[in-house]
């Protein structure tokens, strides 16, 4: 009885949805393939090892295939110190990244797409210097990662509406 009522329910849903004209964002032709051919230049260090690591993975890279865009990462780091101690030592902070990215069409090089994503986590600080730093590159990571999402879902929304080619 409870299968037939979800089934039922499931069914209602499917013709709502049909009827209001959604469609899934990945649904669109195209723009998986054109997610896939994203090359991704960041600026040497940790932070953009990592965002283009994460970037890689996000958009399903396939380095088989000639990429059709370029996409360009300049990034921002800042800590601020959260959570002062009475003796002024902070054991919170708060780690914020942006990155500014450039998508331009190949061959041509024209521009096509600019944005910007900003990023913000927070991590406490330990008075053991190992906990300390493991924990500020833990931010680091949860940062990228958050910011690759975030370029990947403004990159796949371009793509369904505007960057059709």
């Amino acid at each position: 009885m409870n299968r037939v009522i979800i089934s039922a329910a499931l069914a209602a849903t499917a013709l709502g949805l049909s009827a209001c004209g959604f469609t899934p964002l990945y649904a669109t032709p195209g723009v998986s393939t054109q997610l896939t051919a994203v090359q991704v230049v960041t600026p040497p260090g940790r932070t953009g090892q990592l965002i283009r690591e994460h970037l890689d993975d996000a958009l399903a890279r396939n380095k088989g295939v000639t990429p059709r865009y370029k996409m360009e990462l300049v990034l921002s780091e800042t800590r601020y110190p959260r959570g002062v101690r009475v003796d002024n030592v902070a054991t919170r902070y708060e780690y914020v990244l942006t990155a500014n990215y450039t998508v331009t069409a190949l061959p041509s090089g024209t521009p096509v797409k600019v944005g910007t994503t900003r990023v913000e986590v927070t991590y406490d600080s330990a008075d053991q210097p190992y906990a300390s730093i493991s924990a500020q590159q833990d931010a680091q990571d949860r940062a990228a990662a958050e910011a690759a999402r975030k370029i990947q879902l403004e990159l796949a929304a371009w793509l369904a509406t505007s960057g059709k080619s």
